[in-house]
């Protein structure tokens, strides 16, 4: 639907309490300020955005996405954003820039998706732990490592991003529809968390099943 939110924001407003929403909204577009706020008001919590173009280093330069950033802090709304981790020193310095922007990196920053998952990709992505207010989507197994369910080839990757943020800064996601394309399944996704990592605890999966999203995307 590219920047039409119509159809989530219809669902929102048909179960009070039930969803918030991430919005696609053009960067390029005037009236941002006003705009975002005016999303907020209808239950949208964060955005989504990404690279649109080969340049990974300077994906984030455009005036449209600082003012973005910046009304994020102001309103507390995240920038959700679905990267690699090639992009990860352009989000670094944004997150300098904006300390107080909540920001989420989905999917484990995709790393592993070519199917090696290389320690430098790891170790970047554990450097942004020095900002308090990223957060880290552990999902979208299906396309990771060696895309295998029971996705125990990813319990090092998850480890070693668990050590870095700690699980109040961890959430697990549907990745919907595409963690059910072809033979993979929700409940292998999800069991991952709740039987196939010996690491976490009872309240550990609490945060990533539940308390993170609430505390990032769900807050008023």
């Amino acid at each position: 639907y590219g920047y039409d939110n119509s159809y989530m924001l219809d669902a929102i407003r048909q179960y009070p309490g039930m969803f918030s929403g991430v919005a696609i909204i053009d960067e390029g577009a005037e009236g941002l300020d006003g705009y975002m706020a005016e999303l907020k008001s209808q239950g949208v919590r964060g955005f989504r955005i990404h690279p649109k173009g080969s340049d990974v280093e300077h994906w984030l330069d455009a005036d449209g996405l600082r003012t973005m950033f910046r009304v994020g802090a102001e309103q507390q709304m995240a920038m959700c954003c679905l990267i690699g981790p090639e992009s990860l020193p352009a989000l670094d310095r944004m997150c300098d820039a904006f300390p107080d922007t909540p920001v989420v990196i989905d999917h484990i920053c995709r790393i592993g998706i070519s199917g090696q998952i290389h320690p430098d990709d790891v170790k970047r992505l554990c450097n942004m732990t020095r900002h308090e207010n990223v957060t880290v989507k552990i999902s979208a197994f299906y396309a990771l490592g060696e895309q295998k369910a029971p996705y125990h080839d990813l319990a090092p990757l998850i480890k070693q991003v668990y050590d870095a943020f700690g699980p109040q800064r961890l959430m697990w996601a549907t990745d919907g529809p595409f963690q059910v394309v072809g033979s993979h399944t929700y409940k292998e996704s999800i069991d991952l968390i709740k039987s196939g990592l010996d690491f976490l605890s009872d309240d550990d999966k609490q945060w990533l099943l539940c308390k993170t999203a609430e505390t990032v995307l769900f807050a008023v």
